[in-house]
């Protein structure tokens, strides 16, 4: 067998349950890499706090350039502190790598009874603009003030990435989410441009709905959803709440894709209630690294971890206590590793 040359590939462990999540995929990977020839160059570097107290810089330059040369990262999830502090290290790296497009797929794990089984849809979020990016000032002690901003650029694009992602998987159906009904300018200039790029696609079926709605709606039947085409905002929060119909955040893959960088990252946060105890579920970071290996061009090893991670599932004997099981995050990495 002929080995590839190594995928060099920024890595940033994160902090809470960062770095055991990210040793459990790191683990799988490497296994799953080896029986095909792909091998991997990690290049691990700190964020957040942590960098912030070896460095003096909440994200060292060092981490900036290696994004930029490597053109990929896998990252585990970095404490965002509430209400003060350092700015959001997700935010950061998406602005300045313009990482506009936050994919995320929802679907069902074999073997996990929930309430809404064989769920399958995903979240195009835009990643760029919007009330989430934080520009934020103080009107006077009393007054704070936070700006929405929507562009056709960035509108269009995200729902360009969508649509072709629609029609690549033989997807059906786009709904845009918005609340164009009481912010008629910002939310109307996205619609408005989810209209028009709809009209390129007449094979997808293009429908709208309300953001609060859409809420209601996902709890009542999510089965109507294909592809959820949304803002920055909105997008976060039916994320989550989607991911809630699974089996929980410690499931969700999320993909940041740019048109020259790509970070690939779990959608929960940190938990560090349960850090260093061998508890944490690497299950979303795993998925999100099969995100990963195809946008690398390793769809062989993509699916033969996707497989295993299912058959654990299937099996469900080697579990993590927050999908009902009583294993350990490496008990758990160890299971995947065997379904090999």
């Amino acid at each position: 067998m002929t080995t590839k040359a190594a995928h060099k590939i920024t890595l940033v462990p994160g902090d809470g349950i960062g770095p055991e999540v990210t040793a459990a995929v790191v683990s799988i990977l490497e296994t799953a890499g080896k029986s095909e020839g792909v091998t991997f160059d990690w290049h691990t570097y700190d964020a957040g706090a942590d960098a912030f107290a070896k460095t003096g810089e909440y994200i060292p330059k060092a981490l900036y350039d290696s994004i930029e040369q490597n053109r990929v990262a896998l990252k585990g999830p970095v404490t965002t502190p509430i209400g003060g502090g350092f700015s959001s290290i997700n935010v950061t790296l998406r602005k300045k790598f313009d990482l506009y497009s936050n994919f995320r797929p929802v679907k069902s794990l074999p073997g996990l009874v929930t309430k809404y089984p064989g769920i399958d849809m995903v979240i195009f979020r835009e990643n760029t603009e919007d009330l989430y990016i934080g520009l934020e000032v103080m009107i006077n002690p009393d007054i704070a003030q936070s700006l929405k901003i929507i562009t056709r650029k960035g509108s269009t694009r995200i729902a360009k990435s969508a649509f072709d992602f629609a029609r690549k998987l033989g997807r059906k159906k786009v709904h845009a989410i918005h609340k164009a009904n009481i912010m008629k300018l910002s939310d109307g200039l996205f619609i408005k441009c989810c209209k028009e790029v709809a009209a390129e696609y007449p094979e997808i079926t293009y429908a709208e709905h309300i953001v609060d709605n859409t809420c209601m709606q996902l709890v009542m039947n999510p089965y109507q959803y294909d592809v959820i085409l949304t803002e920055n905002l909105y997008g976060d929060i039916l994320s989550d709440l989607c991911s809630g119909l699974i089996g929980g955040l410690g499931l969700v893959p999320g993909a940041n894709l740019g048109a020259e960088c790509a970070i690939f990252e779990a959608v929960h946060g940190s938990a560090p209630d349960i850090a260093g105890q061998d508890k944490a579920n690497p299950t979303a970071l795993l998925q999100s690294a099969v995100l990963m290996l195809h946008h690398i061009d390793e769809p062989v090893v993509a699916e033969k971890v996707q497989k295993a991670l299912e058959a654990v599932y299937a099996e469900g004997k080697t579990l993590t206590r927050d999908v009902g099981g009583t294993s350990g995050t490496k008990a758990f990495a160890d299971a995947v590793i065997a379904a090999l």
